[in-house]
Order: structure tokens, then sequence, then C-alpha cells
């Protein structure tokens, strides 16, 4: 038996060949396709099913160590991310340096490959003691001129994090801000595999600021960057809180190829989805975010408890909880914030003192200068892009 190899993405896939016992001429055997589960794969009951098969295949924390190590393993495969690239040096831009009332915000990128940058902006605390926790904020598929990381509510929960003592670094999803600005397409083959990898090295550039605590890092992102933040906690443990954001979901595998374009929920040998993908943050604090008015509609009765009861496993339980909105819709809204940030107050240690109104349990976000793009570009023509950075729509090496 000889191999040929076939190129699907950034997936290589072994196909046999054997000899035809008629005419002596080599012929290839069916070519084994990658199972995709993408958007509404199946239905709210069968999502109810699934999750109770997964729920037979353990029973201890032993089992479910088990499972999810077999989880953890079939995301970084099918996400053409196994074994982990080489980490190559980062080359980071941090300049621009805006001052604002307790908080600074940088232009900053590095180089996730050599060649591919990751683009984004670096909000820093003033008036607080380091080392600071740091915390990774990705965004969703919102486009327009404020889209992406540009969004007032990125920008809000950005600056208001590093008000509280966080070093937060926001930033683009191939296609989205300043890639696209500079060129890329959200359509490339790669984007799931660059972004998830972008994510992991984005911690990397956290814990290479020498104000940052390497063992306080926590992300939080809603929509895809909701998926971005419990595929990035599912396969690199020093994310410490997790807080996705109207995204987990059994029935929804994401509507976009940079969640659900390449075979990380099914395989011939495992079934899984992103409700039991987001309980590999197991036993690290995670908050799930959910509303009426999308596929979070059942996290509460259905995903949540599923999730519960691995923190159980692991003598947990008070670490997980579920922040829902029936009557609110899609989105990082002002409610989901003020949900999200005394949790990440009391797991990374933050200081809401001049944010927090006791009386009223408010977080005050009116001390955020919502900035232009133009402003928040990291490369423009006084700061022009590195001459070695690889051409838009170029396939990145891994």
């Amino acid at each position: 038996m000889r191999g040929h190899f076939l190129t699907i993405g950034v997936i290589v896939l072994a196909v046999p060949m054997h000899v035809s016992m008629a005419g002596g001429q080599e012929k290839p055997e069916a070519t084994p396709q990658p199972i995709l589960c993408r958007g509404n794969y199946h239905s709210e009951e069968d999502a109810v099913k699934q999750l109770a098969r997964m729920a037979a295949t353990y029973s201890n924390l032993e089992e479910w160590r088990t499972r999810a190590a077999k989880i953890r393993k079939q995301i970084l495969v099918g996400a053409g991310l196994d074994p982990l690239p080489e980490r190559t040096p980062l080359k980071p831009v941090i300049h621009k340096r805006r001052s604002y009332e307790g908080y600074t915000v940088e232009s900053a990128a590095f180089e996730a490959r050599p060649g591919y940058f990751v683009y984004g902006n670096l909000y820093r605390p003033t008036g607080k003691k380091a080392p600071h926790p740091g915390v990774l904020c990705p965004h969703g598929h919102a486009r327009g001129p404020k889209g992406g990381r540009l969004r007032p509510d990125q920008q809000h929960r950005c600056a208001t994090l590093a008000r509280m003592g966080a070093v937060v670094f926001s930033y683009d999803m191939i296609g989205f801000g300043d890639s696209e600005h500079l060129g890329w397409a959200h359509g490339h083959k790669q984007a799931l595999t660059l972004q998830t990898w972008s994510s992991i090295r984005a911690i990397d550039f956290l814990q290479s600021l020498p104000d940052v605590d390497d063992d306080r890092i926590g992300v939080t992102g809603c929509s895809g960057g909701g998926t971005q933040t419990f595929l990035l906690t599912a396969v690199d443990d020093r994310v410490s809180v997790a807080v996705p954001v109207v995204m987990v979901s059994a029935h929804f595998f994401g509507g976009c190829h940079c969640e659900s374009g390449m075979p990380i929920h099914k395989t011939a040998e495992l079934e899984t989805n992103n409700a039991e993908i987001a309980a590999l943050a197991a036993p690290r604090p995670l908050l799930l975010v959910s509303v009426g008015g999308d596929w979070t509609k059942n996290t509460p009765k259905v995903e949540f408890p599923y999730i519960r009861n691995v923190y159980q496993l692991f003598d947990a339980e008070a670490k997980v909880e579920n922040a829902h909105f029936p009557d609110e819709g899609h989105g990082y809204q002002l409610s989901k914030r003020q949900a999200m940030y005394p949790f990440m107050v009391k797991h990374l240690g933050l200081d809401p003192t001049g944010v927090l109104d006791s009386n009223t349990g408010v977080f005050d976000e009116s001390k955020t200068v919502l900035e232009t793009p133009e402003t928040m570009r990291v490369f423009d023509q006084a700061h022009p892009i590195p001459k070695h950075a690889l051409k838009p729509g170029s396939l990145v090496a891994f």
C-alpha cells in the first residue's frame, strides 16, 4: 500500500492507493472527507440527545479528563495546529501612546507567524500597582466603519477593565480592522487556524510585557469573539478566567468558516459541541452570558447544567456561572458588560475603586474616550508596516 497526500485547507490527509484487479492500474480509494458541523447542524432536541450521549462517556473525574484530552486533541488536529507550531519571535510593535483618565491606549501588533501580523490596541491602567492581570478581548463579526475592535462596546469594556487594573489587548480577526484595511479578507481559508493561533500568541504577547502577571490571564469576547474565547480556553490552560458571551450553544456551531469550517467538532472517533468545548475550562472560573434572542436561549436549562455537572466532578461548581437575559438579543451591550465586570473583579483580583458605584452596583463607563479608526490604526503613513510583512491573502506557513 502506497499513499499520496491531499491537502484540504491546511489539513493533510493520507489518501491510500491500491492496485486494480482488472487492469493493474493504480486507482485512488475514496478520499476521506472532513466532517463539518456548521451553523444549526442539528435541532435543539438533537442537541439535548447529543449531550446525553456525551455525558454517558464519563462518570468520574478521571474519565472526564480522558475525554477532555481527546476533545482538546481533536480541536488542535482539526484546526491544523497539532503539533503546535514553533513559537517564533513576536517582534512586537507598540507605539502611539494616548493618555486618558485612569488608562492609556497604544497601537500594538506582533507576528503570530513570520510576516503575519496580529493588529490591535493595548489598554493599560494608570495609578494601579503592577503586576497587573492581562485580559484578551477578541471581537465578533459586526461590520461597518465601527465594526470589530473599533466598536464602542469593545472600547468601553477594554477601557473599563484597564481602569480597574488590567492590561487589555483588543485584537483583530483576519479581515477586520487593520487587517481588512491592509487588504486581508475574512474569507481566507486558514481563518480558523490563524485566529486560534493568534489568540495563543496573544497570551505570549501579554506575558512578554513586564507589567503583566503571567498567572492572571482572562479572556472575554462576544459572538465570534465568544467562539475564540472558549476555543482558546479549551486548548490553552494559561487562561485563568473566561467569559464567552452569547455564543455557547449545543445546537449552533458557529455560522462562519472561522468557527466551524474545519473538523474540530466531529470525527469518526469522537463527537462534541460548543457546550462541551466550553466545559474544558473546568475547573477555572467560567461565566456564560446568554440571551433569549439568539441560539443561547436554552443555556440556563441545557448548556449550563451540562457544564456545571463537569465542574461538580472537580468540586468546583461555585466557579461556573450563567448570566441570562431572556428579553435581550445578540451582542455585548451594557447589561452584559455589567455582568462580566464583577466576575473579572472577583477572579482576576481587579480593583474597582473609582469605577464601581457601591450604592447602585453599576460600573461606570463614562470615562471611556471613544477613539476613531484612524487613531487606533497600528500602521499608517507615519508608521509604515515592515517590509517583510506577508502580502494580503498569502497562505501562512505552519
